[in-house]
C-alpha cells in the first residue's frame, strides 16, 4: 500500500527530553525568537477524553492496568495534532513538535514493557501496529532536538512545577526513562534505519536556560545551524530574528 500523504509544512523538528527537563517552557523561548510554528503535546486530550475521564492520571495511578491504553491513545492524538497544525498552518515553513510518537515507542512504551507495566502480548501488539502506522501514516521529522538533562535535575524541576498527575513520578523512574533516551537519541541502538538516520542536535540543558539569557542564546544560535543545515534559504530569516 503506498504511504499515505497528508498537509505538512517544509520541514518538521521534534524536541525532545526527559519529564522535567523543561521542553514546555523551552519551546515557548524559542517560539519569540525564531520563525517557527510550536506543536505542544496534546495533554489536554489526555486529561479529557470524557467528563470526568484522565487517562494521565489514571495512566500514573495504574500504569500496569492503563500503560498500553494510553500508550495507544497518544499516538493517535500526536498524528492527529501534528496532522492539524499542518493544515491550519501550513504557511509557516517550520514546525516544531514537543515529543513525537518516536518517543512513545523507544522510551516510554519500552520502559512500560521493559518495567513490567505492559505485557509481552501488549507489547508485541503495540510493536507492530506501531510500525505499519508510522510506514503508512506518519511523516519523518528532519531532525531531534534533544534537551540532555541529568535525572536528578528534572526532579527537581517536576516538583517545582506541582502537576497533580505527577505526583507519584520518582527518581528511579527518571532515571531509566533518561537511559531510554541516551539509548535511542545518543547510541542509537535498536532503532529501524529510518529513524537511525534521523540527526540529532544535543542541549545540555542542566543549567537553568528561562532565567539566563547567555544560556537560551546559546541553545537558539545552535537551533539556527542545525535547522539551517536542511533550510538554508530560511537561515537569515532566523538569523535575524534571534535577538535576546
Amino acid at each position: 500500500m503506498k504511504k499515505q500523504s497528508s498537509p505538512s509544512p517544509c520541514g518538521c523538528f521534534v524536541v525532545d527530553g526527559n519529564i522535567g527537563a523543561g521542553k514546555s517552557t523551552f519551546l515557548q523561548l524559542i517560539q519569540q525568537y525564531l520563525p517557527v510554528h510550536v506543536i505542544y503535546e496534546p495533554h489536554t486530550k489526555w486529561q479529557q477524553v470524557i467528563s470526568g475521564e484522565n487517562l494521565l492520571e489514571k495512566f500514573y495511578r495504574d500504569t500496569p492496568r492503563w500503560g498500553y491504553t494510553f500508550q495507544t491513545y497518544a499516538f493517535v492524538t500526536r498524528v492527529m495534532e501534528q496532522e492539524e497544525h499542518a493544515r491550519r498552518f501550513s504557511s509557516i515553513p517550520v514546525h516544531i513538535l514537543e515529543r513525537s510518537v518516536f518517543s512513545d515507542r523507544y522510551c516510554f512504551a519500552a520502559a512500560c514493557h521493559e518495567l513490567g507495566n505492559m505485557s509481552r502480548l501488549e507489547w508485541k501488539l503495540y510493536c507492530e501496529w506501531f510500525a505499519w502506522l508510522v510506514d503508512q501514516y506518519v511523516t519523518l521529522p528532519k531532525g531531534f532536538i534533544y534537551l540532555q538533562t541529568d535525572p536528578q535535575v528534572c526532579h527537581q524541576r517536576l516538583l517545582k512545577r506541582n502537576r497533580q498527575e505527577e505526583s507519584g513520578v520518582s527518581i528511579e523512574y527518571l532515571s531509566h526513562l533518561h537511559e531510554k533516551h541516551e539509548a535511542w537519541l545518543v547510541r542509537k541502538e535498536g532503532l529501524s534505519d529510518s529513524v537511525k538516520n534521523i540527526p540529532v542536535l544535543v542541549l545540555d540543558c542542566n543549567e537553568d536556560f528561562e532565567h539566563n539569557k547567555a544560556q537560551l542564546q546559546k541553545h537558539i544560535e545552535s537551533i539556527v545551524n542545525f535547522v539551517g543545515q536542511y533550510y538554508t534559504d530560511n537561515l537569515r530569516d532566523f538569523s535575524q530574528s534571534m535577538t535576546l
